[in-house]
């Protein structure tokens, strides 16, 4: 009897045991299939594009590539060492639309750049991002190729960068913008708006990219309409208030939505991208808002 009890004790620890362990576990977002995102392409865009939809010689609308046409190989998955390595070419601007939707999570990923670039991003640094609560149909944005969002920049020396996708709006604890500088986050400045029609973009508090182009890792903290921007550890983006304008100008909370990652005229790879769901904003965070 004391031996089938000590069988069900045990048996109970080890339910309570991979439970927890369950809670706080990293869901990885990467395989060689790519099977956990969906692909989309709009155009390869030319010096001076104006935001509308491009158009041929006669002057009639091109269509954009599409979903899930990806013949060009703009994302593909090599193997590096036994595991999988996202690479985006950059030919076409487009994106990687994560299948699944999210709300209250950790994202962690690794980013490295590559040596290609294509018009209109020759002579200017290399660019892509991390679109959160992404909603809608893709192509709502200025490029016509991503969905209402807010973005987390990966650049060339503005890692952790903000802008305004479409109509979306966010408070990131900053300095104001003045005549031509851009807003620049700081933890110790009050919460300003960023939306469409006015500050759009707001720069990081400080560089934390990796040196020689090693990998650097980025981390997307998100809850309930609250996000942090970490690059290589540091903070370097505070939001809250996550929300979309409409035309009638109504504000509606956007806390939730698609994970899209950038195609954007410039070579790329992606790697280690997992995410796990949070219950809390986690404590060490908790003072920055």
């Amino acid at each position: 009897m004391k031996q089938i009890f000590l069988q069900i004790t045990c048996f109970t620890l080890l339910i309570l045991f991979s439970s927890l362990k369950t809670a706080d576990e990293w869901t990885p977002l990467l395989d060689k299939d790519l099977s956990q995102w969906q692909s989309y392409l709009s155009y390869a865009h030319k010096p001076g594009y104006n935001g509308k939809i491009p158009k041929d010689a006669s002057g009639n609308p091109i269509a954009p590539v599409g979903y899930d046409k990806d013949s060009l190989k703009v994302f593909s998955v090599i193997n590096e060492k036994g595991s999988p390595v996202l690479r985006v070419s950059g030919e076409l601007y487009g994106c990687l639309i994560s299948r699944q939707s999210y709300e209250n999570y950790h994202l962690k990923l690794q980013v490295k750049w590559g040596q290609k670039k294509y018009v209109p991003r020759m002579n200017l640094l290399r660019d892509s991002g991390i679109l959160y609560h992404s909603i809608g149909e893709a192509g709502a944005d200025y490029w016509r190729t991503w969905m209402l969002s807010q973005e987390f920049q990966i650049m060339e020396g503005h890692m952790g960068d903000f802008w305004c996708q479409a109509n979306s709006a966010i408070d990131i604890r900053s300095y104001p913008s003045e005549g031509s500088m851009s807003r620049i986050a700081d933890e110790k400045q009050p919460f300003g708006t960023l939306k469409q029609g006015g500050d759009g973009f707001c720069m990081r508090s400080g560089n934390y990219e990796s040196p020689n182009n090693e990998w650097t890792t980025l981390e997307l903290i998100c809850f309930e309409g609250k996000s942090l921007h970490i690059v290589n550890g540091h903070v370097v983006m505070i939001l809250q208030n996550s929300r979309y304008i409409t035309p009638e100008g109504k504000e509606v909370p956007m806390t939730k939505g698609k994970l899209q990652l950038q195609s954007e005229a410039a070579e790329v790879f992606f790697r280690d991208i997992r995410i796990k769901p949070l219950e809390k904003m986690p404590p060490a965070y908790e003072r920055l808002f």
